[in-house]
């Protein structure tokens, strides 16, 4: 194994035991076994799906006969950026890495065996790992992280401010999403929710060339970054009726594709509502509970395209090169960076949305 000199014997954490159970903590520092890299953390984001998990939500742990996502004890995290400090054997030539390197690695760590991976649909492996939510995939929210030789890893160019390259795995599930919408040149598109992933998706729907890109969010500031991502429009639904106003912008057809990215159940309903016949619905909102709607819209009335999105596969490299070109106004997106010691504030912060946009933790703070 290659490695850097120096490094400690244990390192400060963040460790996942249950909902509402996440504990500051300490434990050894991991080694790269073969074909592994070992990151120390620079700094690791908090995302919509950790407090759905933090909260206990459906689907993460165990409920309605369903198994739990989650396998605790584990660290979380799975969106973050570091530098590489040690190298298993083979890993520098498979993951095109050297120490010292800044480096990134896509969520997943796929199998590489199932039938999804065989057809190049890594992102949806039966098998799947995804950083901080499994004990064979141990996060971020540490000084050091493992990436297992079977991840998707990607060094982060001189371009890209170490500070802002955690937003790269968020940019890249929004790309994603957006890709899946498929807009045209002169659609009209409505971005819903204006969070780190929304703000992603404004920022990615303006490359594509939309006639009229709209944001909605219930909180101004918000907004106020949206129209910095791209919006040519943003529209509050607490203070007006938005599926009237998206209407009378559109000759009263609806819009053209519709994005959601807030994870409220009223933006399900309005979505539907909103969009014209023949249109796109993409959903990549994380839902805290189960939602109910009108579904005869989609077939009956409209023949709707509702497509889901998860993760960013294929789309980090384009996601590093947004951010090197500066598309996103990421010194006011990236809203805060805590120490590992007020994980509590960071997913509060985080689950309240008034107060923050992207919240990060970060080692020796």
């Amino acid at each position: 194994m290659e490695q850097l000199d120096h490094l400690p014997g244990s390192m400060e954490c963040v460790i996942c035991h249950g909902p509402h159970d996440y504990r500051h903590d300490h434990k050894p520092v991991p080694t790269a076994g073969p074909g592994e890299v070992l990151l120390a953390v620079h700094s690791a984001g908090l995302c919509a799906s950790d407090v759905a998990c933090w909260k206990g939500a459906f689907g993460y742990w165990p409920g309605d006969g369903m198994p739990g996502f989650v396998q605790p004890p584990v660290v979380p995290g799975h969106e973050f950026v570091g530098t590489v400090v040690g190298l298993g054997e083979g890993a520098a030539n498979k993951h095109g890495l050297a120490l010292g390197d800044v480096a990134v690695s896509e969520q997943i760590t796929p199998c590489w065996d199932c039938r999804f991976c065989n057809r190049g649909q890594y992102w949806m492996c039966q098998n799947t790992e995804i950083y901080g939510f499994r004990q064979h995939a141990q996060g971020a929210m540490a000084d050091y992280m493992v990436f297992p030789a079977n991840a998707i890893n990607h060094k982060v160019p001189d371009t890209v401010s170490i500070d802002h390259a955690v937003f790269i795995e968020p940019l890249a599930c929004a790309i994603h999403a957006v890709d899946r919408g498929n807009i045209t040149e002169g659609d009209t598109v409505v971005v819903a929710g204006c969070g780190p992933i929304g703000l992603g998706m404004v920022a990615a729907a303006r490359q594509a060339n939309p006639g009229l890109l709209i944001a909605s969010d219930l909180h101004p500031g918000r907004l106020e970054l949206a129209r910095a991502c791209g919006a040519d429009l943003t529209i509050n639904p607490g203070e007006v009726d938005i599926i009237d106003e998206v209407r009378g912008l559109t000759e009263g057809y609806g819009c053209d594709v519709f994005l959601e990215a807030s994870g409220h159940p009223s933006a399900v309903d309005q979505g539907l509502r909103m969009l014209r016949k023949l249109g796109t619905f993409v959903v990549f909102g994380v839902f805290k509970e189960k939602v109910t709607t009108e579904w005869s819209i989609i077939g009956d009335r409209k023949e709707l395209d509702v497509l889901g999105a998860h993760l960013g596969p294929y789309t980090y490299p384009r996601a590093i090169e947004m951010i090197a070109a500066g598309a996103l106004p990421l010194e006011r997106i990236i809203s805060h960076r805590l120490p590992f010691s007020e994980i509590d504030t960071a997913l509060e912060l985080t689950a309240r949305g008034s107060d923050s946009i992207k919240v990060t933790l970060a080692p020796g703070l």
